[in-house]
């Protein structure tokens, strides 16, 4: 048998795809499930980006990109920047990768030395501590708390960072709590990042344009602008184009930084799919109908999990203010921890969802929004039939 690498101890797989796989499993022996685990839009991509695709396709656009990406897609972005969060980058800033998370993998690999500390508010999305691990750094946890509205307070972090932090990682609107950091939020940690020269901001915004009850998106950079060359800011086409399949992220940063991380990806993947970065650019330069119609969509589902969750006894939420997702508080519940909380859901109510402990923080059961209505209505009436019968 081959012997593994140690970098991979303490990685799993994707918590998503493991709940994936046992919902696969169990509808294979015949049960009814309904999979409310997985966190991507159930929308179609916008017939305008698709035939953007095909055009460049059928025009010859199907050779190797610049591993930086194409100088088309970089000026869409540094014009939605300028446009959409008052951000000035120039395209030698910004780097086009293969999907969000592998800007994030970028920036990491370019700048952590083994023992470095990345500073995680929990509860996070799960690839965070992974990629950090991956990469040698320590993931360190900041339990955010509910009654903050999960936003780090100055306090926390003073108190979390050591002479080995290298960076604090921000993601607003947060997977999986929905909560939003105001422009306000932000400039609260300025004076406690200011006393930490060495520490850098990553911002990850890739729920930025879903956001709820009239709420503003409010980028680190732009809230924090004598921070800006100590941030990079991270998004992409995936959550609000519903393009999670096209594989396209990008980030907006330092010149030196944005270049470290150009000779990264050229080691591992090169650029991004060439089709998919015209797609991209009709994403970002064409009619904005469908980000708006998706938000209120989503706007709409949220309302209804959030009244049919607080209907139920022993569990309770939070209203997200972004993105699309249930962060259930689990806590008044007779189990030992949300793992135990999760199985129950789906061996008895027939409802897969992530438990907390895989972002990091107890006791909680994230469910996503992006399913139709229905199918989250008869999911919150499995899930309350099953508690008032076991209850």
């Amino acid at each position: 048998m081959i012997q593994l690498a140690s970098r991979l101890n303490g990685v799993a797989a994707s918590a998503s795809a493991e709940i994936s796989l046992a919902v696969r499993s169990l509808r294979a022996q015949g049960k009814e499930i309904i999979d409310l685990g997985i966190g991507q839009p159930d929308f179609d991509t916008p017939p305008h980006i698709v035939d953007a695709a095909h055009k460049a396709a059928l025009d010859g656009q199907t050779r190797y990109p610049p591993t930086v990406g194409t100088i088309a897609l970089r000026e869409a972005v540094s014009a939605k920047f300028q446009r959409e969060n008052h951000l000035s980058y120039g395209i030698d800033q910004i780097l086009i990768a293969n999907g969000a998370k592998q800007v994030l993998f970028n920036g990491l690999m370019a700048t952590l030395e083994p023992g470095d500390e990345v500073l995680l508010c929990a509860p996070y999305f799960d690839s965070y501590a992974s990629i950090v691990r991956v990469l040698g750094g320590i993931p360190v946890k900041l339990d955010i708390r509910e009654e903050d509205g999960f936003v780090l307070q100055p306090n926390d972090l003073e108190r979390a960072i050591t002479s080995k932090t290298r960076w604090l990682l921000l993601n607003s609107p947060g997977n999986p709590t929905g909560a939003v950091y105001s422009a306000n939020n932000y400039r609260d940690l300025v004076p406690v990042l200011e006393n930490s020269p060495k520490i850098w901001v990553m911002s990850d915004e890739i729920y930025e344009h879903i956001i709820f009850d009239g709420v503003r998106h409010d980028s680190f950079a732009a809230a924090c602008p004598e921070l800006k060359e100590r941030t990079l800011t991270v998004n992409g086409a995936s959550k609000a184009y519903a393009m999670t399949g096209w594989r396209i992220g990008y980030g907006a940063g330092p010149r030196s930084l944005i270049k470290a991380m150009m000779v990264v990806q050229s080691q591992i993947t090169s650029g991004a799919c060439s089709i998919a970065q015209a797609a991209t650019v009709a994403a970002l330069e064409g009619p904005q109908d469908f980000v708006n119609d998706a938000r209120a969509a989503y706007q709409v589902r949220r309302d209804l999990v959030f009244e049919g969750v607080n209907r139920v006894t022993g569990i309770s939420l939070r209203k997200p203010a972004g993105a699309f997702y249930a962060l259930i508080n689990v806590g008044n519940l007779p189990f030992q921890t949300s793992g135990d909380a999760a199985k129950f859901f789906l061996e008895k109510a027939g409802v897969a969802g992530v438990p907390g402990h895989v972002y990091g923080l107890e006791p909680f059961f994230r469910l996503s929004l992006a399913a139709a209505d229905k199918k989250l209505e008869v999911g919150l009436e499995k899930m309350k039939y099953a508690l008032e019968s076991y209850l």
